[in-house]
């Protein structure tokens, strides 16, 4: 049976603020959902700690609540555990890129077939307003006494650095745009990360939906410009088509350069794409060849009269030191 919007929705009171952008990030992970049928009893989401954290509990899906910064490793349990889930994780600028920032790195090298969806606003929306990680050098958003004194972290460039096989950036506010990245994010065979531009109404008032429509911003004509575009209205294609390393490392380039553009004319859209890395959960099935079809979740763990059942033999072999 298709699934529908209010299939997805569920019954907890929703307080974000009025015109926050995890309205829109929402109302796309509902609509690439129901678009792709996903079933709610086989799909989990993850969250930390911030505004992007209470994603699971206005989702009628399985989702985990869990601490700051550690949302990742977390979902890397879940679908590790469990292979046959559909794992979404959902985290802020501050929760995934300050004190999660370790775990964003080492997520890279694994390549757990799931997807990340950071929420970025340049601030700790939760917590009043502080700069957060992404928040550009020299920047005053209205709950600095001064401006920032840090430089900004790249999100893209880093996860492209890290190793992540699939990396793009959306915009809140572009719904329907954002829903087909997140369909694409959910599709990929390895770790997909989405960045997601999202204005916070309440304490950055430099990025808001005004800034990122094109306030301010005029073309040749004298008309108001959005200041994001479309990298495949510009034919951009950062799709990597075989397993030959020169052209990974090309798309890679390509696509760090364009992470550099920000501000009047920032790129939305699919920056990188490698479906020729072998995810984790293959890398465990070489070693484990039962992983897949009778994962650890999927396992009787004990006898009625509660000895254990589990036979972790292997795994222990793989841990031990000679």
């Amino acid at each position: 049976m298709a699934l529908k919007l209010t299939d997805l929705k569920s019954d907890v009171h929703n307080d974000w603020c009025p015109g926050c952008g995890d309205f829109g990030i929402i109302s796309a992970v509902q609509m690439a959902m129901a678009e792709m049928n996903l079933d709610p009893n086989k799909t989990a989401v993850v969250s930390g700690i911030g505004c992007s954290g209470k994603t699971p509990h206005y989702l009628r899906t399985y989702g985990v609540h869990t601490l700051h910064g550690r949302s990742l490793p977390f979902a890397t349990g879940v679908k590790l555990a469990n292979p046959n889930l559909e794992v979404i994780d959902c985290g802020g600028d501050g929760d995934g890129l300050g004190i999660g920032a370790g775990h964003f790195v080492n997520s890279g090298r694994r390549n757990v077939d799931m997807a990340y969806i950071l929420y970025d606003n340049g601030v700790y929306g939760l917590t009043k307003g502080q700069a957060s990680p992404t928040l550009k050098l020299g920047v005053k958003v209205k709950s600095l006494p001064l401006p920032n004194i840090n430089s900004a972290i790249n999100p893209t460039m880093l996860a492209l650095a890290a190793g992540y096989t699939f990396v793009a950036r959306g915009y809140a506010y572009d719904v329907r745009h954002l829903k087909e990245l997140i369909k694409k994010a959910i599709q990929h065979k390895g770790f997909a990360f989405l960045s997601v531009l999202q204005p916070c109404p309440t304490y950055n008032d430099i990025l808001t939906k005004e800034y990122w429509g094109g306030e301010g911003l005029l073309d040749a004509a004298g008309k108001q410009m959005p200041r994001t575009y479309k990298l495949e209205a510009q034919g951009y294609d950062g799709v990597v088509k075989s397993e030959d390393e020169m052209e990974k490392e090309e798309k890679i380039k390509l696509a760090v350069m364009k992470s550099f553009e920000f501000g009047d004319h920032t790129p939305i859209g699919v920056f990188y794409q490698n479906e020729h890395v072998p995810t984790y959960e293959e890398r465990l099935t070489q070693r484990m060849p039962t992983y897949k079809t009778s994962p650890p979740a999927e396992q009787k763990i004990a006898r009625d009269d509660g000895t254990p059942l589990a036979n972790i033999s292997k795994l222990l072999d793989e841990l031990s030191v000679n």
